[in-house]
């Protein structure tokens, strides 16, 4: 059992900066594949960003964040940060971080662990 707890959300402009945390309760955090997720009230849940587990050598991004987000992780803090640049208003959304153990997925079917999330809001 893991529970995740997301932070760093906030109201900024277009073209600012926001990174995202998520904090994870429990031990062996890095047998955790990890990844976030955003919705925007009436529509969807939509991959954003995956990491996988240990070393985080693979990462994968929704092509509308590409180059633009980054995702990594720390093992000794048991958190999992999503840095967003060069921010836009259709980034707007609740932001969602997720764990499962098992190969990495973009499909949020298959996470077991989330949080319950952190908004973010970009203005024009």
């Amino acid at each position: 059992q893991v529970q995740l707890v997301e932070s760093g959300g906030g109201l900024v402009q277009a073209g600012d900066s926001l990174r995202l945390s998520c904090a994870a309760s429990g031990r062996t955090f890095g047998r955790y594949v990890m990844a976030w997720f955003r919705q925007i009230p009436g529509k969807e849940r939509e991959f954003v960003a995956g990491i996988s587990s240990w070393n985080g050598g693979n990462t994968n991004y929704a092509d509308s964040v590409k180059g633009r987000f980054t995702i990594s992780r720390d093992n000794a803090k048991n958190t999992v940060y999503l840095q967003m640049n060069s921010l836009k208003p259709e980034d707007t959304a609740a932001y969602y971080c997720a764990a499962r153990i098992g190969d990495y997925s973009d499909s949020g079917s298959v996470y077991d662990y989330w949080g319950k999330g952190t908004q973010v809001t970009v203005s024009s």
